[in-house]
């Protein structure tokens, strides 16, 4: 699974992906226009698919009332808060490895090869939880101290995902023809956008679990 491919990266790598999502993270939403984009087909899609799991995500989560945000299951589980803040800091995480992508070099015939058509195989992989693993550590709950309340990891999930969808629907960075490696092998860089909703989408199944445990806090939410 991706999460422990992801946990395999270097150090040093992850460092650099870190400080490059954080860079972006404060920048303004301004991206690299480097050709004639992605097909209709593909754009609706993505942007589809983030804009999806982010109002689901956020209709979950967002009016949940103290005692339901901060449940856990058990000691070793996360809380329905612990998982929207770790979503709120993988998103410009990913995203950062997506616009690393994108400003790469163009693939070659066998690299375009080796990933056409991934993205149905990660809209099904990534969001599976048949096998559960722990997140790399800095993508776990609480490592961003300035993220304490639930209105300000809401706020930070929200904001991220809507400059991931204004990315998406208005690219014009040629995705298709940008191949790398990923935590789940050889992707391009439109195969990125797809696999950073399938991240929220394989959450949003955690998150619903927690809310479904017989001990979840009755509300009006």
């Amino acid at each position: 699974m991706w999460y422990r491919m992801l946990m395999e990266v270097s150090v040093r790598h992850l460092q650099l992906f870190m400080f490059t999502a954080l860079s972006l993270a404060v920048a303004p939403a301004t991206f690299a226009q480097t050709g004639t984009g992605i097909s209709d087909q593909d754009r609706a899609a993505a942007v589809e698919y983030l804009t999806t799991l982010r109002d689901q995500v956020l209709k979950e989560s967002s009016t949940l009332t103290a005692a339901q945000w901060n449940f856990k299951a058990a000691p070793d589980r996360w809380s329905v808060g612990e998982v929207v803040h770790h979503l709120a800091l993988a998103e410009p995480l990913l995203f950062g490895m997506q616009q690393k992508q994108a400003s790469g070099p163009a693939a070659t015939p066998e690299q375009l090869a080796a990933v056409k058509g991934k993205e149905a195989m990660i809209r099904k992989g990534v969001p599976d939880r048949t096998q559960k693993f722990q997140a790399p550590e800095p993508l776990q709950p609480g490592k961003d101290t300035n993220l304490t309340t639930q209105k300000d990891i809401v706020a930070a999930f929200r904001e991220h995902r809507t400059k991931t969808i204004d990315y998406a629907s208005r690219t014009k960075d040629d995705l298709r023809t940008r191949v790398g490696e990923s935590p789940v092998g050889p992707m391009d860089a439109y195969q990125w956008l797809v696999f950073i909703a399938a991240h929220s989408e394989r959450h949003l199944a955690q998150l619903r679990e927690v809310k479904a445990d017989p001990g979840f806090p009755k509300g009006t939410n």
